[in-house]
């Protein structure tokens, strides 16, 4: 045991070790590794593979390091709840920094309750991209304002929607990827093998 030898290099007794340090060092670890995980899900859904490749390589060591502990000590039950912490600890702590890292895009709906035309100039003055429909809800006309923006803008249009049109109904979503293609697409190449491609298909 590894660990166990770094405890006992540091003069840290048996018991303490056994029962605190080792308990206290699973629980970080999986709150490290669970973080991880919530940081390279939100790599790969964006796209970002080789961030999210090496965040899967040290999530995983982490893990294995926590779970190999635990087997070699496996009457020690205080590192079950450690464990068991550390991993509710961790999903919580991932949130967070979910909400502080605010990677990627998102399309939002806004569907108003009354007349949207306070909200639609306001949203173009703050340079927000929006398409306006026209829709019949249940109470009569109500507009449907669909936006693609930066997660990070999420806050600031959230408050905006809510000064001056508070009774809005609000969605979002994630957006992988945003691509706005040019009005002048190039022209296709001549397909030099068109005439091969004919005659093995016949």
């Amino acid at each position: 045991m590894v660990i166990s030898e770094i405890g006992s290099f540091l003069g840290i007794s048996p018991e303490v070790f056994h029962w605190v340090i080792l308990p206290l060092l699973i629980f970080l670890a999986r709150v490290c590794d669970v973080s991880i995980n919530t940081v390279r899900v939100i790599f790969m859904l964006g796209g970002r593979r080789y961030l999210a490749t090496a965040l899967g390589f040290f999530e995983s060591l982490i893990w294995l390091t926590a779970i190999s502990q635990i087997l070699q000590n496996v009457n020690n039950y205080v590192t079950y709840i450690a464990y068991a912490g550390g991993f509710a600890t961790g999903v919580f702590v991932g949130m967070l920094i979910e909400d502080k890292l605010a990677i990627g895009n998102v399309i939002v709906r806004i569907i108003t309750q009354k007349d949207a035309a306070e909200l639609i100039p306001r949203l173009r003055q703050e340079n927000f991209r929006l398409t306006v429909l026209d829709a019949v809800g249940r109470d009569g006309p109500v507009n449907i304002l669909f936006l693609i923006l930066p997660r990070n803008d999420l806050q600031r249009l959230t408050e905006i929607v809510e000064k001056t049109n508070p009774n809005a109904i609000f969605t979002v979503e994630s957006v992988k990827s945003v691509r706005q293609l040019s009005d002048a697409l190039p022209e296709p190449k001549p397909d030099r093998f068109s005439f091969f491609r004919s005659i093995i298909r016949k």
